[in-house]
C-alpha cells in the first residue's frame, strides 16, 4: 500500500530531511478565492495565536464536502436552537459540569435539546461512570436514525470539551461555513479565564482527558464496518477538526488537534486491518487460481475478487481521510507555539509508524521527528525520543532507518547531555537500542561520550549509562550459557573488562558508583563472589593482574557486598531511603547469608595476603560490616573468628596510618558487641591487644621522664603507640587502663620543656579527651538509675578543668598542629560540659540529673580571648593574601582543599560555641567582620551563624554587628590614619554594613527596637572623642555615621524623627573647625522624612518611574552653614583604639519578635530601581557661608555619597511597596512616637 500522499513528494522539499521552515500547506479552491476574515474579529481577549495561522479561521479542504452534505434532504425538520446554558465555573469537577441534563437524552423534548447540545456525551465522559463501549453504541444507534442530529451532538460534545459556552445548531451547521461557525463560538468564550478542560491538571480532568481519547478510539473501532464509510460522518468531522485546529484560540487548537491525532491513530489501526484482510484475499485468490481447471471454483474466485475490490475501496477511502488529517492538521500543528500540541503530534506519529510501518515508516514522515529533536521544550524532545525508542526496538524496523540514523545520529548522541534529566536518560536508552539492533553505527568517540555517565549523580542516568557500557564493553560472548563452567568463565571475562574500564576511567575512588550503575543489568555477575575471591587468591596471580588491578578488584568486591546487603545507592545519588518490599528484603537476607558463608573462611587469608598494603587492608576490613555475624556460632566457624582476630592484631601492630587503625578499630568493635555469643572471645582478644599497647606506652613514657629526651626511634615508637591507643579509645572504653593520668603528665612535661615530639603531644591530648568523654558517659549512664556520687562528679570536673588549662597553654606552642588540636578539643569539651548540656544531661537526654549540674564548666575570659585570637591567626589570615592562595591552588589543588576543609572545621567549632551560649554573643564580632571579605570560603558558615544569633537576641545581635563595624573602622584609622576614609578599604567596610542591613529583612516591627538601639549606640560612638591628651585629634570616629546611614532605610518614619532629634543634641559638639561634615550630612540626610512632603502613592510612583522630580535633595534646613560641595581635610589620628564596645544604656528597649528571614537578594532587587540623576544639591540654593578649608576638594565626592544614599532611599520605597502589613504599622506610628517622648 502506498503512503497517503507522503510529504516527501512535495515540491517544496528538495530532500527528505530538508529544513522545516516551510512545510506544504494545502488549501482548497474555495478557500483560496474566499477573502480571509480578520483574525482580530475571531480572537477573544486574552486568546493565544499559533505560529503559522496567517490565514485566520477561513475554510478547510473539506468545507465543500460539508456544504454538499448539508444540502441533502433531511428526514425531519431541524429543531430550534436551544438557548445556551450558563456554563459552570472553570476548574470545578467535571461531574458538576453536566448537572441538569437527563441521563436518557431521547426521553422527551428537554432530552432531545440536551442531546443536540452534546450535554449527555460530555456528562457521561466527565463522570466516567458509563462504559465507553455502551455510550458509543447508543450514539451510533441514534446516528443511524438521524445523521444530522447525531453529528450535531458529536460537534457540541467537541465544543463543550473546548470549554466553550456556545452551542452549534442545525441552522448554523447547514447554513454557515466552518470558519463562520468557529468565529461565533470564539465569541462565546469566557474572557476572564484562559483555562479549558485539557489545560486543567486535577484528577477529575485528567480522567476526562483519558475518556475523551478513549471515546474517539472506540467510535472508530465500532464504526469501522459501516458508518465510517458513509461519506458524511468522517468527512464532516475531519473538516470541522481541521478548521478548529487553524483557530487562533488555544482551546480550539489544543482540543481539536488531540481529537484529530487520536482519530488518525484509530484510522491507522483500521487501515492496517483492511490491508491485512486485502492481502489475505489476494493470497487466497492466487492459491485458488493456481489449481487445475477441474479443481477451480469460479464462484469462489469471483467472491474473492469482489471482497478484494471492496477492501481496496475502503483502503482508498481511509487513505483519503488520513491524508486530509495529516496535511490539514499535523503539518501545521507539529510546530505550534504551544508545547503540549507539538508533543501530541509527535507522540501520535510514533504510534502510526509502529502500527503501520509499511506506509508511515518512510523518510518523508521520519523527517518531522528528526526536526523536532531540536525543539526548545524538553517535553517535546522527550516525546521524540520515546517515539524513536519504539521504532529502534525492533531489529527489522531499525534496519529501514539507516538514512535517518546517519542524518540525526550526531543530535541523538549530543542529547545525552540534555539539560532536562529525563530527556538525557531516554537519549542514553535510545542509543542503547541503536547499539543493540544496528551494528557499526555508533563510533568509539560516540560511545566514549556516554561511558563517563556511569558516575553521574542521578541514578536513572547512571543506570542507563551502565546498561550501555555493559552491552558495549562488558557483556561476554557466552553470557547466555547455562553451564557452570561457562558461567564462571563469563564472570572472569566480565571482571577483567570491568577492571580495565575502571582503571582507565581514572575514577579510582568511585567503585561504589560504578557497581551501583551496573547493578540493574549485571547483578548476577557482580555477585559472583567465588570468582572475585578466586582472582584475588589465585597463585600464581592472573596474568596482567597487577597492584592497581588488585586494589580495584578489592574495591569492587566490597562495593558489591554493600550493594547486595543494603540495596541503597551510594551517598549523593539517592534523594531518600528506599522502602524495600518483602521480596527484596528476603533477597538481601539470602545474599548476606550466602556471602557470609563464602567469605568467613577466606577473609583471614585475604587480610594476610594484603596486610602490607594499607589501601587494600582498609577496604577488606569493611567486609565484617556486611556479614551475618551470628553464623560464626550457628555455623560452627569459631576457628575462622580466631584467625580473623589474630590478623586484626597483626594489622594494628604493623600499621600506624590513621585510616588503617580506624578501620581495624571499627571491625573489632563489631565483633565485640555484647549480644553476640562469641563476645567473650572477642573481648579477650581486645584486652590482650590493649594490654600490649599499655605496657609499651608505660615503658616509653618512663624512659621519657627519666631521660627528658628520647631517641628518634623511641620517639617514633611512642608516637605510634599513643596514636593506636587514641584511635581505639574513640570506639572502645579503655578507662580501666587509666590512660588519663600518664597522658596528662606527659602533656605537662611537653608544655614545660617543649622537647616532646608533636605526634606524641597530639595523641596524648586525644587520649585525655576520650577518657573524659567515656567517664562522662559512665556517670550519665549511672544517673539514669541512681544519682552519681559527689566524688565522681567533682573528680571529673577537676580533670576537665586541668585538661582545659593544659590545652590553653598549648596555644603558645610553636607547632600549628598542636595549636589546632588543642582548639578542636577545647571546642568539643566546652560544648559538652557547658551549663546547657549539664542541665540536659551529659548523655544528651532531655532531662538531666541534679547531680550532673555540678559538671558545668564555663570558659574564663582569658580562654575566650585566646580562642578568638587563634581563629584570627589560623582561619581568617588566609583571606588576607589572595596571591598566596592562588599559588597554593596551582601547586596542589587537593592540598589546598584539605587545608580549607580544616579551617572550616575550626570556624564551625567556634561558631557552635557562640550559638549554644558557651561564649558571649559579642565574641562573634570577630567572625562577622569577615563576612564579606571571606565570603567565598566561609560565607555559608558565617551566614548561618548570623541567622542563629539573630533568633537568640535581636538587640544583642544588632549590637554585635555594630561592634564588628567599629572594630574595622578603628583598625583602618589606626593603620592608615584619617586618610583611610578615602581609601577602598573604607568602601569595603561600607559594603559590609550594607550586607548587614539586608539581614534585618522587610518586617520593620520585628527589628524596631534593635535598629533604634543600634543607631543610638552608633551615634555615641561617632561623637566620642579619642582617648588621647592631644586635643587637636577631634572627632576621629565621625566617618562612622556613613556606615550607620546604611541602616537608615530599615527604620520607620517616627524612629527617624526620634533619631534625628537625638542627633541634634551632638551638633554643638560638632561645630569645630575641622569636622567630617560630609559624613554628618549623609547620615542626617538619611534620617530626613522626605517622603512625608508629598502623598505616598505619588512618591512611590515617581521614584519607581525614575522621573526627575523624584531626585533626593538635601534641604536647606538639614545643611549646616557650609556649602554642600565643600570637603574638609581629615585630622591626623594618633590614638590606638582597638575595640570600642559602647552599649547604649539609655537606648530604646523593645521586645524582639519573630525572625523575618531577610536575604541579600533585597539589595540585588533594589539595584534595578531607576536612580535619580547623579550630582550634589541643585545650584539654585542661595549661597551659604563657607567654613575654612585647608585644601581644594572636589564637590563631586558629596554627590557620589548622596547618590549611594539615594540608592538606599529608593530601596526603602520598594520595601514599603512589598510589605503587606505597612498600613497597620503606620496607624500605630503616632502612638509609638508619643510613647517614646514620654
Amino acid at each position: 500500500m502506498a503512503p497517503p500522499s507522503s510529504p516527501s513528494s512535495s515540491p517544496s522539499s528538495s530532500s527528505p530531511f530538508s529544513s522545516p521552515s516551510a512545510p506544504p500547506r494545502s488549501r482548497s479552491l474555495r478557500q483560496a478565492l474566499r477573502p480571509t476574515p480578520s483574525p482580530a474579529s475571531a480572537r477573544p481577549p486574552g486568546s493565544l495565536s499559533s505560529s503559522d495561522d496567517e490565514e485566520g479561521d477561513s475554510g478547510s479542504d473539506f468545507e465543500a464536502t460539508l456544504r454538499l452534505r448539508s444540502k441533502k434532504k433531511r428526514s425531519r425538520p431541524a429543531a430550534a436552537a436551544p438557548a445556551a446554558k450558563r456554563p459552570r465555573r472553570r476548574g470545578t469537577a467535571p461531574e458538576e459540569a453536566g448537572k441538569g441534563s437527563r441521563k436518557h437524552p431521547k426521553g422527551g423534548r428537554r432530552g432531545e435539546e440536551e442531546a443536540a447540545a452534546g450535554g449527555s456525551l460530555f456528562q457521561a465522559v466527565s463522570s466516567g461512570k458509563s462504559a465507553t463501549e455502551s455510550l458509543v453504541d447508543d450514539w451510533l444507534e441514534g446516528y443511524k436514525q438521524d445523521k444530522e442530529g447525531g453529528f450535531l451532538e458529536l460537534v457540541n460534545f467537541l465544543v463543550r470539551s473546548c470549554g466553550c459556552k456556545g452551542t452549534v445548531t442545525l441552522e448554523m451547521l447547514s447554513g454557515l461555513q466552518n470558519s463562520e461557525i468557529i468565529q461565533r463560538l470564539t465569541e462565546s468564550f469566557d474572557e476572564e479565564s484562559a483555562e479549558y478542560p485539557l489545560s486543567l491538571n486535577s484528577p477529575a480532568w485528567r480522567r476526562f482527558r483519558v475518556g475523551f481519547c478513549e471515546l474517539i478510539a472506540v467510535l472508530v473501532r465500532r464504526a469501522q464496518h459501516g458508518v465510517i464509510y458513509d461519506e458524511y460522518l468522517m468527512d464532516s468531522l475531519v473538516a470541522l477538526l481541521t478548521g478548529m485546529s487553524d483557530s487562533q484560540v488555544r482551546a480550539f487548537r489544543h482540543t481539536s488537534t488531540l481529537a484529530a491525532m487520536k482519530l488518525m491513530t484509530a484510522l491507522v489501526r483500521v487501515a492496517l486491518s483492511i490491508s491485512v484482510q486485502k492481502d489475505n484475499r489476494q493470497r487466497q485468490y492466487e492459491a485458488e487460481r493456481a489449481k487445475g481447471l477441474n479443481r477451480r471454483a469460479p464462484e469462489k474466485m469471483e467472491e474473492l475478487l469482489e471482497q478484494r475490490r471492496e477492501f481496496q475501496e475502503k483502503q482508498e477511502e481511509l487513505e483519503s481521510l488520513m491524508n486530509a488529517i495529516f496535511k490539514g492538521v499535523f503539518v501545521h500543528r507539529y510546530r505550534d507555539l504551544v508545547p503540549e500540541i507539538r508533543a501530541i503530534c509527535i507522540e501520535e506519529m510514533g504510534q502510526w509508524m509502529q502500527y503501520y510501518s509499511t506506509s508511515f515508516l518512510t523518510d518523508g514522515y521520519l523527517k518531522y521527528i528528526g526536526w523536532t529533536l531540536h525543539d526548545k521544550q524538553g517535553e517535546v524532545r522527550l516525546k521524540c525520543l520515546l517515539a524513536l525508542k519504539g521504532l529502534y526496538r525492533d531489529k527489522e524496523t531499525a534496519a529501514r532507518m539507516e538514512l535517518f540514523t546517519s542524518r540525526f545520529k550526531e543530535r541523538m548522541v549530543s542529547m545525552v547531555l540534555d539539560k532536562e534529566l529525563q530527556v538525557a536518560v531516554e537519549a542514553v536508552r535510545l542509543l542503547t537500542l541503536i547499539l543493540q539492533n544496528m551494528e557499526d553505527v555508533l563510533t568509539d568517540s560516540d560511545c566514549e561520550s556516554i561511558f563517563p555517565l556511569v558516575y553521574a549523580s542521578s541514578r536513572p542516568m547512571a543506570s542507563a549509562a551502565g546498561e550501555f557500557l555493559h552491552r558495549k564493553l562488558l557483556a561476554p560472548a557466552t553470557y547466555a550459557s547455562g553451564e557452570a563452567e561457562g558461567c564462571s568463565e563469563d564472570s572472569r571475562t566480565f571482571l577483567q573488562s570491568l577492571l580495565c574500564f575502571f582503571i582507565e576511567s581514572e575514577f579510582h575512588d568511585h567503585a561504589a558508583y560504578l557497581v551501583d550503575s551496573l547493578w540493574d543489568c549485571a547483578a548476577p555477575l557482580l555477585k559472583d563472589w567465588p570468582v572475585l575471591t578466586g582472582l584475588l587468591l589465585e597463585e600464581p596471580p592472573l596474568e596482567g593482574l597487577g597492584d592497581r588491578q588488585e586494589n580495584a578488584l578489592i574495591m569492587i568486591l566490597v562495593s558489591s557486598m554493600r550493594q547486595a546487603t543494603e540495596g541503597h545507592p551510594p551517598v549523593g545519588r539517592a534523594s531518600g531511603k528506599k522502602a524495600f518490599s518483602a521480596r527484596e528484603r528476603k533477597m538481601q537476607a539470602e545474599d548476606r547469608r550466602r556471602l557470609t558463608q563464602h567469605l568467613i573462611p577466606l577473609l583471614p587469608q585475604l587480610i594476610a595476603k594484603f596486610s602490607a598494603d594499607a589501601e587494600k587492608v582498609v577496604s577488606l576490613l569493611e567486609a565484617p560490616g556486611y556479614f551475618d555475624l551470628a553464623l560464626y556460632s550457628t555455623g560452627r566457624l569459631e576457628k575462622y573468628l580466631e584467625l580473623l582476630l589474630v590478623q586484626l592484631r597483626e594489622v594494628v601492630e604493623k600499621h600506624s596510618d590513621p585510616e588503617v587503625l580506624g578501620a581495624a578499630s571499627r571491625a573489632l568493635h563489631l565483633l565485640c558487641r555484647p549480644e553476640l555469643t562469641f563476645f567473650s572471645r572477642a573481648d579477650f582478644a581486645r584486652s590482650r591487644l590493649v594490654d600490649h599497647l599499655a605496657d609499651k606506652f608505660q615503658h616509653k613514657a618512663k624512659e621519657l621522664f627519666q631521660n627528658s629526651v628520647l631517641k628518634e626511634e623511641d620517639a617514633y615508637s611512642m608516637a605510634a603507640t599513643l596514636k593506636r591507643i587514641a584511635i581505639f579509645h574513640s570506639a572502645h572504653d579503655l578507662t580501666p587502663w587509666g590512660f588519663f593520668e600518664p597522658c596528662k603528665r606527659l602533656l605537662h612535661h611537653a608544655v614545660d620543656t617543649g622537647e616532646v615530639p608533636q605526634e606524641v603531644v597530639t595523641s596524648a591530648m586525644t587520649c585525655c579527651h576520650f577518657s573524659l568523654l567515656w567517664e562522662l558517659a559512665h556517670i550519665s549512664g549511672s544517673a539514669d538509675e541512681l544519682s552519681p556520687s559527689q566524688e565522681q562528679v567533682l573528680s571529673l570536673k577537676k580533670k576537665v578543668k586541668s585538661f582545659c588549662s593544659l590545652c590553653q597553654r598549648c596555644f603558645t606552642d610553636t607547632d600549628p598542629k598542636v595549636q589546632e588540636q588543642a582548639f578542636v578539643l577545647l571546642s568539643d569539651l566546652l560544648l559538652v560540659f557547658s551549663p546547657q548540656s549539664a542541665k540536659k544531661g551529659g548523655g544528651g537526654s532531655n532531662e538531666g540529673s541534679p547531680g550532673l549540674a555540678a559538671l558545668a564548666y564555663q570558659a574564663e575570659p582569658a580562654l575566650q580571648s585566646q580562642m578568638a585570637c587563634f581563629l584570627l591567626d589560623h582561619v581568617f589570615s588566609h583571606c588576607q593574601d589572595q596571591d598566596s592562595i592562588v599559588d597554593e591552588e596551582e601547586d596542589s589543588g587537593a592540598l589546598h582543599i584539605e587545608r580549607l576543609h580544616q579551617r572550616r572545621n575550626l570556624l564551625a567549632g567556634f561558631c557552635k560555641l557562640v550559638i549554644y551560649g558557651v561564649l558571649e554573643l559579642s565574641a562573634a564580632s570577630d567572625v562577622f567582620k569577615y563576612y564579606a571579605k571571606c565570603y567565598n570560603d566561609y560565607g555559608d558558615i558565617i551566614k548561618e551563624t548570623l541567622n542563629r544569633v539573630r533568633q537568640i537576641d535581636r538587640t544583642e545581635w544588632a549590637q554585635t554587628l555594630l561592634l564588628s563595624l567599629q572594630q574595622l573602622l578603628a583598625q583602618l584609622l589606626l593603620e592608615q590614619g584619617p586618610g583611610g576614609v578615602e581609601s577602598e578599604a573604607f568602601q569595603e567596610i561600607r559594603d559590609l554594613a550594607r550586607r548587614f542591613s539586608l539581614l534585618f529583612g522587610l518586617h520593620q516591627l520585628q527589628n524596631r527596637s534593635a535598629l533604634v538601639a543600634l543607631h543610638k549606640a552608633g551615634i555615641k560612638f561617632a561623637f566620642q572623642e579619642a582617648a588621647s591628651p592631644n586635643a587637636q585629634l577631634g572627632l576621629v570616629h565621625l566617618p562612622f555615621l556613613e556606615l550607620l546611614s546604611e541602616f537608615s532605610p530599615r527604620l520607620m518614619h517616627p524612629d527617624k524623627a526620634l533619631l534625628l532629634s537625638y542627633l541634634k543634641r551632638f551638633c554643638p559638639a560638632a561645630q569645630s573647625e575641622e569636622p567630617h561634615w560630609t559624613s554628618f550630612l549623609v547620615y542626617q540626610h538619611s534620617l530626613s522624612p522626605q517622603e512625608e512632603e508629598r502623598p505616598k502613592s505619588a512618591a512611590k510612583r515617581s521614584r519607581l518611574d525614575g522621573s526627575s522630580s523624584s531626585e533626593l535633595r538635601v534641604s536647606d534646613a538639614s545643611l549646616p552653614s557650609s556649602r554642600s560641595s565643600s570637603r574638609l581635610q581629615t585630622p591626623l589620628l594618633t590614638s590606638t583604639a582597638l575595640r570600642v564596645k559602647d552599649q547604649a544604656k539609655g537606648g530604646l528597649q523593645l521586645k524582639g519578635q519573630v525572625d523575618s528571614g531577610g536575604s541579600e537578594s533585597e539589595f540585588v532587587l533594589s539595584s534595578h530601581t531607576p536612580l535619580p540623576t547623579q550630582g550634589g544639591p541643585p545650584r539654585r540654593h542661595r549661597p551659604q557661608p563657607q567654613l575654612p578649608m585647608k585644601g581644594d576638594h572636589s564637590g563631586l565626592l558629596l554627590g557620589r555619597r548622596l547618590d549611594r544614599q539615594q540608592l538606599m532611599e529608593a530601596e526603602e520605597v520598594m520595601i514599603e511597596s512589598l510589605e503587606s502589613s505597612q498600613d497597620e504599622e503606620e496607624e500605630n506610628d503616632d502612638d509609638f512616637a508619643s510613647g517614646l517622648n514620654d
